[in-house]
């Protein structure tokens, strides 16, 4: 399988699939795709950005990246539509995929209710530690819930919904449940997003303490490239005056 790929501003890999992989070491992986570019960033240690050409993901991870051992997996995820697409998704469209490759459904709503106590632990670390996801294009600046989950206990979160609608101002956000019946384990997890013409496969990795110094790394060098890029911007904007 061929990979062409290349560095950019804003962006760490540009690559010809529709997922994409970046391990701590540089390692690249991908699956291939019929659809366009790829373009995969680490805003945060345990955040993800996934943008094809049809929508943008970011995920959210550091309580998953905490829970080793532990049953409940949770992340973060926020995401949109780019400008020409309107989409609705419904909770069978996002699955997870753990390190041995297997496939694991959302948590049913049962089920959820069934592990209150586990998962309102996890929703109280959460809300004390946790990551911006604030990376979504200017535009996507109507709020709307991906409401799959509800609890008894928390009625501001809402009532339950098995689907969401998008548009380009929409900015989605939720948080995502799963069951892992052997427990959390290190190593690479995707999150699967069916969209109606492709799946975003958006990685994250669980991982060490020796994986997280090497995730810290690439943070910085998208914070690099981030104010190189801002100082081109200014610098092109001064010129055109």
């Amino acid at each position: 399988m061929k990979i062409n790929h290349r560095k950019t501003l804003g962006t760490l890999f540009i690559l010809t699939c529709a997922a994409a992989v970046l391990l701590p070491g540089g390692t690249v992986a991908a699956q291939e795709n019929a659809e366009g570019k790829a373009h995969l960033s680490f805003p945060g240690e345990y955040v993800r950005r996934l943008q094809n050409d049809e929508a943008v993901v970011v995920l959210g991870y550091r309580t998953a990246n905490g829970s080793i051992g532990q049953k409940w997996l949770m992340v973060e995820v926020s995401m949109t539509v780019l400008p020409g697409h309107n989409m609705t998704l419904k909770r069978e469209d996002f699955w997870l995929t753990t390190p041995d490759g297997s496939r694991v459904d959302l948590a049913t709503q049962e089920e959820f209710n069934k592990g209150s106590g586990a998962v309102r632990a996890l929703d109280a670390r959460a809300n004390i530690s946790r990551d911006s996801l604030n990376y979504l294009p200017t535009q996507a600046n109507m709020p709307c819930r991906i409401g799959f989950f509800s609890d008894a206990a928390t009625p501001a979160r809402g009532l339950t919904y098995t689907q969401f609608s998008m548009n380009p101002n929409s900015a989605c956000g939720g948080r995502l449940y799963w069951v892992i019946p052997d427990g959390i384990k290190y190593g690479q997890h995707f999150l699967n997003i069916q969209l109606p013409d492709q799946v975003m496969k958006v990685p994250f990795k669980i991982m060490t303490k020796e994986d997280l110094k090497e995730a810290k790394a690439m943070v910085k060098e998208w914070e690099k490239e981030q104010k190189a890029a801002k100082k081109a911007a200014k610098q092109a904007a001064k010129e055109q005056k």
